[in-house]
């Protein structure tokens, strides 16, 4: 099959509990298997199986609000770690993948808790728009 139309990464949105994210830029989820790998005698190749997985992603947008300055208040007051429903949507409706899906390519991050660094505040002499990178990981996606 010739991929006269391929998916665009420009058309789609993101929501984080239900809310869209008009300020995101990119975003990306990654699905990593847990692979154990062994041996036995007389086999000259590895055996390998997938025991898990970890989810993990990024999200990247431009500074509009106080989004994740909120979520670290949120823990210091409370102590409860925040945990968020992310859904991400591809909707480019003219591309060959549509027609051989059939509909978006969408998926649904359960359980997600964000990971690493949290932007509280930034300032940069050679800055532009201020942009914000935060890392995840989710329990399940379906």
């Amino acid at each position: 099959m010739v991929n006269k139309r391929p998916l665009s990464m420009r058309d789609g949105t993101i929501s984080i509990d239900g809310v869209e994210v008009g300020n995101a830029s990119s975003y990306t989820v990654n699905f990593t298997p847990d692979v154990w790998s062994g041996r036995t005698l007389k086999e000259k190749g590895t055996n390998r199986r997938w025991l898990g997985y970890d989810i993990t992603g990024t999200l990247k947008t431009w500074k509009m609000n106080n989004r994740y300055k909120t979520m670290a208040a949120q823990y210091k007051a409370t102590g409860a770690t925040p945990e968020y429903t992310i859904t991400g949507t591809v909707d480019d409706t003219n591309s060959d993948y549509y027609d051989e899906v059939g509909d978006r390519d969408k998926i649904t991050l359960t359980g997600v808790v964000f990971t690493g660094d949290i932007p509280l505040l930034q300032l940069d002499v050679t800055g532009d728009a201020a942009e914000e990178q935060v890392n995840f990981g989710a329990k399940d996606f379906n």
